[in-house]
């Protein structure tokens, strides 16, 4: 355990509240160099007690007092980062650093990381590495600079015992040292164990009424045990690690105390030690070997904080994507896709291959395939979720890549397939589109959403509370929420991501009027799965296996007899099927 690179590790930890940190840490410094100086004048009372000088001892005593008394204020004023509420502003400020820089990364990052394991991220381990800070940096220094002050100072009375006391620091460095890559290596064990249990625990919770509703709550419930024993695993093994070194060290106090005690007794025989000068470094050395006895164990947690902070600063390592120039918001929005490959890091088979394209403005273009052809990914890289590892992505002639991300978006809304509201009220979660937005602007995004009747309907209106992931909601409603939200967006270029796909024949008909009202003057992209909704699109994409196989609109595609003709006869013969209608 380097002590300079600790002391770096946690001003950079700190941020902008490094500043105090620092003066703090230099105020624990002080306050534990005397303590250990006080506790080195148990020498020279003893001595004067001993030659029954009275006065002297009591003098030396006063000094001890005042000794300890500076060292409490200092202590005291070490304590500022904690109690003046530095330290969880500086927890703050990594909160909203790393919210900000969430926002810049590229998706396809983010999509790795379970959401369990980015919650535990965000909250836990942000909690338990500036939370400690302070504590474990301030006992630290105690179990450094008390026992060397009093070390230090028992060499002016006896460089004899004062040199016994310093012997043993080299006594505990190689104990420390050996052992501390052991710990740590136990403690990132046990930090990924803990977001793996976060992760499937969230699952666990939010799945559940899916996992009973299809009376399988017990499937699920294996792979949680099986987090929360391989964490108990992990701890028993970290405890362990600890036991040996921890029992080395208090074997090594305990010798230092032997030595003390017998190198005494033979200079006392001898004639050249002052019995009283004897039991002051007895005293002495019990107060010594309490904080020594705590740099194992605060080495320890130091470890769970120095593992915490690297998993931050691993997110923080994470590189926005890279802009290509520098562009102006696009004046017109058709969109071109110019010899595009693209494949997902973990898998090196293409998904997209060679595609070209262009999507004209203020129409709508239709995406079809079967599922994994590459639609999706198409529409996410409009949205940037990465750049293509070949070819380009332009809009209104100009290049995705060389626009920030902030005005890339403020071009695009988007309907996914599943909606995610928050657990706020109505208003609030369309709001989201236009955060200044009015309530008549809500509204009226609303009505012509086709949402606000049922609004209207519930006890407190749009300050109803939709619940967790909008749970107190149907799914129809939940997308004409969305819906509405967009509209209050009014971004020129739409995507629609299978937005109907789930709804019945009621809620598809009242969402298809909602997205008439939205699709205006706007440059569209649906995913659909239900041909019938796409057959007035002017431009109809059928994608198969990453490529672009037909492109035309409905009446030219069912001509062709290709690929689009033959989804089209598969879903006009499941629409008109009937139970009983099949063969026999």
């Amino acid at each position: 355990m380097n002590p300079i690179h600790i002391y770096r590790t946690i001003l950079s930890a700190a941020g902008e509240q490094a500043p105090v940190l620092k003066r703090c840490l230099r105020d624990s410094v002080i306050a534990a160099s005397l303590q250990g100086a006080s506790f080195a004048l148990l020498v020279p009372i003893c001595l004067a007690l001993g030659a029954g000088n009275n006065r002297a001892a009591v003098l030396w005593l006063l000094a001890l007092t005042a000794l300890l008394i500076l060292s409490s204020i200092f202590r005291w004023r070490a304590q500022d980062y904690d109690y003046h509420g530095n330290c969880a502003r500086a927890g703050d400020t990594m909160r909203r650093h790393l919210g900000e820089h969430l926002r810049r990364i590229p998706l396809q990052i983010l999509y790795r990381q379970r959401s369990g394991e980015l919650n535990a991220l965000l909250a836990g381990t942000i909690d338990e590495t500036y939370n400690h800070t302070l504590i474990v940096s301030n006992m630290l220094i105690a179990a450094v600079f008390t026992p060397l002050a009093t070390a230090l100072i028992t060499l002016i009375w006896d460089w004899r015992l004062g040199l016994i006391l310093l012997i043993s620091f080299p006594l505990i460095v190689p104990i420390q040292h050996g052992t501390q890559p052991l710990m740590a290596r136990a403690k990132a064990r046990l930090a990924r164990a803990n977001a793996s249990l976060n992760a499937e625990l969230l699952e666990y919770s939010q799945g559940l009424p899916v996992l009973k509703a299809a009376n399988s709550a017990g499937t699920r419930l294996p792979r949680l045990q099986q987090a929360i024993g391989a964490v108990e695993t992990i701890q028993r093994d970290a405890l362990l690690a600890e036991a040996l070194p921890n029992a080395l060290l208090g074997s090594a106090v305990e010798l230092l105390m032997l030595l003390i005690l017998l190198a005494g007794m033979v200079w006392l025989t001898g004639g050249s030690l002052d019995a009283w000068l004897l039991a002051a470094p007895m005293v002495a050395c019990i107060r010594f070997a309490e904080p020594l006895g705590q740099i194992l164990s605060m080495s320890s947690i130091y470890s769970m904080v120095q593992q915490g902070y690297a998993r931050l600063q691993e997110l923080l390592a994470v590189a926005p994507l890279e802009r290509v120039g520098e562009a102006a918001a696009p004046t017109r929005h058709d969109i071109t896709f110019e010899n595009v490959h693209y494949h997902y890091d973990a898998n090196p088979e293409p998904v997209l291959r060679g595609i070209n394209l262009h999507i004209p403005e203020r129409a709508l273009t239709a995406l079809v395939g079967h599922s994994g052809c590459g639609k999706t990914t198409l529409i996410r890289l409009i949205m940037r979720y990465a750049d293509p590892q070949q070819g380009r992505v332009l809009i209104g002639g100009s290049d995705i890549r060389a626009l920030t991300q902030q005005e890339l978006m403020r071009q695009i809304s988007v309907v996914f397939q599943d909606v995610y509201l928050f657990d706020d009220t109505i208003g609030n979660n369309i709001r989201l589109g236009k955060a200044d937005a009015t309530d008549a602007e809500i509204e009226a995004a609303a009505r012509a959403a086709r949402c606000h009747d049922f609004i209207m309907a519930m006890p407190q209106g749009y300050q109803t509370r939709v619940g967790d992931i909008g749970g107190k909601l149907s799914g129809g409603e939940r997308q004409r929420i969305t819906i509405a939200r967009a509209i209050l967006q009014n971004r020129p270029v739409l995507i629609l991501d299978e937005a109907t796909a789930f709804a019945d024949a009621e809620n598809e008909a009242l969402l298809m009027r909602a997205l008439a009202a939205l699709m205006q003057d706007k440059t569209v992209l649906m995913i659909a799965h239900r041909l019938a909704t796409i057959r007035h699109a002017a431009q109809i994409l059928v994608f198969d296996h990453g490529q672009l196989v037909e492109q035309g609109d409905h009446a030219s595609l069912i001509a062709q007899n290709g690929r689009y003709a033959r989804l089209w006869q598969a879903g006009e013969a499941a629409r008109h099927w009937r139970i009983g209608s099949a063969e026999q």
